[in-house]
């Protein structure tokens, strides 16, 4: 692993500085798929010893960013188009479905809430920062599952999530478009939970999940 991780941490929650160094050099690319995470070189460049280190590559592994080989070691999750084509397929189910239920209802107490979310992606593109963005991204869709009342849809978005945060390891970086467009388009699914309109809100959402909206799909 070549230098680059940053300057030595402080000794404060040394485990909880570590899991969020390496996290965003995983999620914004300068650790690319399939690199494998040594702890003792992570350790030797933050200037900590190896056992914060190893709790955060297991809390990265739990998450799904990682993947940890017996006798291997740990390395950055690699996803395959097959894996992505399948995850993207059960995650049109499950967002179509919360979307339709949450636009039924009378009224959600989780708008402020995803209008928060929304502000935050809006302000991750303003400071071209994407961990930022993708962490309010997904977000916003978990609460709209929460959302829905329905006690099944969170627990199989929570399956997903690990699985999502990987894939955008390898979809985000082919994305060349207009990050602050991509928040203005989750503004539109909002909209569309706002009509209620479970007709409009099912689509939209589905669409969104498929990549038919000019996103990139799993956004």
């Amino acid at each position: 692993m070549q230098d680059g991780i940053g300057q030595p941490l402080t000794r404060v929650l040394l485990s909880d500085q570590v899991y969020t160094r390496v996290r965003s050099l995983i999620i914004e690319g300068a650790l690319e798929p399939g690199a494998r995470l040594v702890e003792s070189e992570i350790a030797r460049q933050l200037g900590v010893s190896q056992a914060p280190v190893r709790e955060a590559v297991r809390r990265l592994v739990h998450e799904g960013l990682a993947d940890h080989v017996p006798r291997r070691g740990s390395f950055v999750a690699v996803v395959s188009q097959e894996d992505a084509h399948h995850a993207r397929a059960v995650r049109v189910v499950i967002e179509e479905l919360a979307a339709r239920t949450v636009a039924a209802q009378a009224a959600s107490t989780a708008f402020e809430a995803l209008d928060a979310q929304v502000r935050a992606m809006r302000q991750a593109a303003l400071q071209s920062d994407v961990g930022r963005f993708r962490d309010a991204d997904i977000t916003f869709h978990r609460l709209v599952c929460e959302a829905s009342g329905n006690p099944f849809l969170p627990k199989l978005w929570g399956v997903m999530e690990a699985n999502l945060r990987a894939l955008r390891v390898v979809s985000d970086p082919l994305f060349t478009g207009d990050w602050t467009a991509m928040a203005e388009d989750h503004a539109a699914l909002l909209s569309a939970l706002k009509s209620a309109d479970p007709d409009r809100a099912g689509a939209e959402f589905a669409a969104h999940a498929r990549g038919d909206d000019g996103m990139i799909p799993g956004h």
